[in-house]
């Protein structure tokens, strides 16, 4: 009773953060861990249960998405889908003992990218340069990699990427973000339920707790004025976790 009573809290305060400022992975994956799921399990457990808010997002914002840049939506989501492949796969390679070693750069990682992203954004878009097509091409592979590996930071980094390439308009780019998330998720999700990596029992329940979370959060989102703070929160949030995992 006590760890599904952690599962709906991890997942209900999920929902709500990624519904307003993203940051979600930073509870749902390690209350997995801390409820005795191992991390390669708790890793594809908490990409699934991210997969039905990035899809109701996807399609909140799917007369935004559009094509800008110097690569087409097409090629975007070529890329993407072979990318997130390879990096699932690569999970599935991974040891044990190997991902628990990894695990806490991998929140380090997406802690400073949640952390700078915002500002990353700023300073891709402002510059107002297109790269070119190969190089385009690397960012989204790469990104999709890690999406495909690990989930947390990955918003972040796909805005980032886009204003990178050219993108402009900001709801087309979060449109596309929701919709890459969502394309990479299923494409990870469908890879780990194969290798039988999938926790189902907790993936239900926090799948539930964040659907709650996500629908409470965004009608919150609509009251709150400055997410500058809240971001701060999930920063103070994540550091704490890759923290508790260097020290475990």
């Amino acid at each position: 009773m006590l760890e599904i009573l952690l599962l709906c809290a991890a997942g209900f305060a999920a929902g709500a953060l990624n519904a307003v400022a993203g940051g979600g992975t930073f509870l749902t994956f390690p209350a997995l861990v801390w409820t005795g799921v191992p991390p390669i399990m708790a890793n594809a457990t908490a990409t699934l249960t991210a997969l039905p808010g990035y899809l109701g997002s996807a399609w909140a914002f799917r007369r935004d998405v559009g094509n800008e840049g110097s690569l087409g939506l097409g090629w975007i989501i070529l890329v993407g889908a072979c990318g997130g492949l390879l990096g699932s796969l690569l999970l599935l390679v991974t040891t044990a003992n190997d991902f628990s070693g990894i695990v806490p750069w991998l929140l380090l990682a997406a802690t400073v990218l949640f952390a700078v992203g915002p500002k990353f954004q700023v300073m891709t878009m402002a510059g107002g340069r297109t790269c070119p097509q190969i190089l385009a091409v690397i960012a989204i592979f790469a990104v999709s990699v890690y999406g495909g590996y690990f989930n947390g930071g990955l918003g972040i980094m796909l805005l980032a990427v886009f204003g990178l390439i050219g993108f402009r308009n900001f709801h087309g780019m979060n449109g596309l973000k929701n919709v890459m998330s969502s394309l990479l998720s299923a494409v990870s999700v469908l890879t780990y339920a194969a290798a039988g990596l999938i926790t189902w029992d907790a993936a239900v329940v926090l799948a539930l707790a964040t659907t709650v979370g996500g629908y409470l959060g965004a009608r919150l989102s609509r009251r709150i004025r400055d997410p500058r703070p809240l971001r701060f929160g999930v920063v103070a949030i994540g550091a704490g976790m890759t923290a508790a995992f260097f020290l475990a």
